[in-house]
C-alpha cells in the first residue's frame, strides 16, 4: 500500500489538495447554528388548579382531557402527570406531521371537555422542540450583605414587572421565563370562634368576597352630544378595603371581614429554593432565542 502511494505521489498530492479545498469550502458554506432548529413533534398541555391535590387533579382534569385527546390522529404517545395544583400532558407525534394543524386539533379536542372545576385556569397548549430550550440564564440576588434588607422571596413580582418586560424587548428574544421566588398573596385567616358566634360559614365569606371583588360595566348614557360610560369599580386594591368588606347585614348591624378574620399581605407557599455559588437567590430568568 505504501509503495503504491510512493509510486503515485503526484496523484495522491492532487487528491489531498482537492479534499482540502472541498473541506475549506464546506467549512464556510455549511450553515452552523449554536442551537439547531429540530423538527417539533411534541405538544404539551398545562392546566393550573391552585390548591388542588394530585388526586383531584387526576380525577377532575387529566381523566377528562385524556378522553378526548386519545382520539387525535397520528398520536404516538400520551403521558400525563398530576402534581399539587398542576396537570401536565405530553403528546408525541411522528416526524413529518403538520404541527400547526395538530395544534388546532389539540385545541379542538380540549374544547370538547364539558367543564372544569371552579378556579381552574384555561389549559395552555404549546409545542416543544430542542431549539426552544433556554440559551441564557440570569440569577438575581441582593448585594453582598444585603445592605437594603431586601426580601429576596418577594422580588419575583418586581422581576416579572420590570426585568422580564425589558428582556422581552431585546431583538431576537422570543420568550423569557421567571422561576423561583414567590408571588405576593393576601391571606385571610378566619377565626372559627367569631364565625360561630355570628352564625357564619366559610362559604358565606367566600361568596361575599367573590360578589364584591369585581368591576361591573353599567352600559352607557347619551345626553345631547355627550356619551357617558358607566362602570362600577369594586376590585380590592388594599388590605384595608378587604377589612371593610361587609360580609352580612343584620338590621342596623354590619359584620365586616375585619371582625372575623386577620388579613395580611404575604406570599404564596414556597415549594422550591434556588442557590447560586452557595448563596440563596430570589429568581432566575431564562431566555429563549427567536429562530
Amino acid at each position: 500500500m505504501f509503495e503504491a502511494i510512493v509510486r503515485n505521489g503526484i496523484l495522491m498530492t492532487v487528491a489531498a489538495l482537492i479534499i482540502s479545498v472541498l473541506g475549506v469550502l464546506a467549512a464556510f458554506r455549511v450553515p452552523v447554528q449554536m442551537i439547531p432548529d429540530l423538527e417539533v413533534r411534541t405538544i404539551s398541555i398545562e392546566t393550573a388548579w391552585p390548591g388542588a391535590t394530585p388526586q383531584d387533579v387526576e380525577k377532575e382534569i387529566l381523566i377528562e382531557q385524556e378522553e378526548y385527546l386519545r382520539t387525535l390522529p397520528n398520536l404516538q404517545r400520551l403521558e400525563s402527570t398530576a402534581s399539587s395544583g398542576r396537570a401536565v400532558i405530553e403528546l408525541d407525534f411522528p416526524f413529518g406531521v403538520d404541527i400547526t394543524q395538530t395544534l388546532i386539533e389539540v385545541n379542538n379536542a380540549l374544547n370538547q371537555v364539558p367543564s372544569y372545576p371552579e378556579n381552574v385556569d384555561e389549559p395552555r397548549v404549546f409545542a416543544n422542540s430542542f431549539s426552544a430550550n433556554s440559551f441564557m440564564y440570569f440569577a438575581i440576588s441582593p448585594l453582598p450583605g444585603n445592605p437594603r434588607n431586601i426580601d429576596i422571596i418577594m422580588m419575583r413580582d418586581f422581576v416579572v414587572d420590570n426585568v422580564r418586560t425589558r428582556l422581552s424587548g431585546v431583538p431576537g428574544v422570543s420568550q423569557v421565563n421567571v422561576s423561583g421566588g414567590a408571588e405576593r398573596q393576601i391571606r385571610i385567616l378566619l377565626d372559627p370562634t367569631r364565625l360561630a358566634d355570628r352564625q357564619l360559614t366559610i362559604l358565606d365569606v367566600r361568596n361575599a368576597i367573590r360578589a364584591r371583588n369585581r368591576d361591573v360595566s353599567g352600559g352607557e348614557i347619551e345626553g345631547g352630544k355627550r356619551r357617558y360610560l358607566l362602570r362600577t369599580v369594586g376590585r380590592f386594591d388594599s388590605v384595608a378595603s378587604l377589612e371593610d368588606l361587609i360580609v352580612d347585614r343584620r338590621g342596623d348591624s354590619l359584620i365586616r371581614l375585619g371582625d372575623i378574620a386577620v388579613i395580611e399581605l404575604d406570599h404564596s407557599e414556597i415549594r422550591s429554593y434556588a442557590y447560586f455559588n452557595g448563596e440563596p437567590i430570589s429568581t432566575r430568568c431564562s431566555t429563549r432565542w427567536n429562530k
